[in-house]
């Protein structure tokens, strides 16, 4: 029985996981305490713009002084108002050439483009239509994904242009104590194919990394640790611990007899 317990007690502390692995931001010899204090600068990074790719969807809103002419080149969203589910079906599609087709003015080139250089460009062929035109471009398929070891995997809308990856972890409810900080993957879609980037999150040089801003449809994995320790409800180890101890009493109790 006493080996039992020691056995118990050795799996109960391999359980656990040392603070260090679990800490965010920690300096290294790739990140000198000089450039991260709060009294300097500090090493940023410039967030790029999201450049449009195909298939991705667009939300393109005219409007005019006359409704008559705003209806001509807006796609109906219906009486309930907008929702993300309405913009989609009222999004405009950009096709395997990178081109939208817009009812009466036709294929309007935007893949490899920013939304405010497709704002512009169709400022200027609206311009030929109507005076006074105020023209919205948004995403609409503007989402991250994470999954792996966090607390609530899944798809998350993007609300805001600019979200760096803690915020997006913060959406799945931030990593699980078996998450391996030192080696997140992030899965980002490019023109030539996915691109795959692997970093340390316990590093504060990510900071002035090019992934630490998120980009939509980017997604995060977060990897389990290489030999994850064994994990048991606290429930279960109780209802052992209290199991043992009684038969040890037990067995105490008898051998005083």
């Amino acid at each position: 029985m006493k080996s039992l317990l020691i056995l118990l007690l050795a799996s109960l502390l391999c359980s656990c996981v040392s603070k260090r692995k679990l800490t965010y931001l920690q300096y290294s010899d790739t990140s000198p305490k000089s450039e991260f204090t709060s009294t300097t600068k500090g090493v940023s990074v410039t967030p790029t713009d999201y450049k449009i790719m195909p298939y991705d969807n667009l939300y393109i809103r005219v409007i005019t002084p006359d409704p008559q002419w705003s209806s001509l080149f807006n796609l109906d969203v219906g009486t309930s108002g907008l929702t993300q589910e309405s913009a989609a079906l009222s999004g405009y599609t950009v096709d395997s050439d990178g081109r939208i087709d817009i009812p009466y003015v036709g294929k309007v080139d935007v893949g490899g483009e920013t939304l405010e250089d497709i704002r512009i460009r169709l400022d200027s062929i609206f311009e030929n239509y109507v005076t006074d035109a105020s023209i919205t471009v948004k995403l609409v398929n503007n989402y991250v994904s994470v999954i792996g070891e966090v607390m609530s995997p899944g798809r998350y809308l993007l609300t805001k242009d600019r979200i760096n990856i803690f915020e997006a972890l913060s959406l799945a409810g931030d990593m699980s104590s078996f998450s391996d900080r030192e080696k997140i993957q992030l899965i980002r879609p490019s023109q030539y194919g996915p691109i795959i980037k692997e970093f340390s999150l316990s590093d504060r040089s990510i900071l002035s990394s090019e992934f630490y801003y998120i980009m939509p449809n980017d997604i995060i994995y977060a990897k389990p640790m290489q030999g994850r320790p064994f994990q048991i409800n606290t429930t279960v180890w109780t209802l052992l611990l209290t199991t043992l101890t009684s038969t040890l009493g037990m067995i105490a109790f008898f051998r005083t007899l």
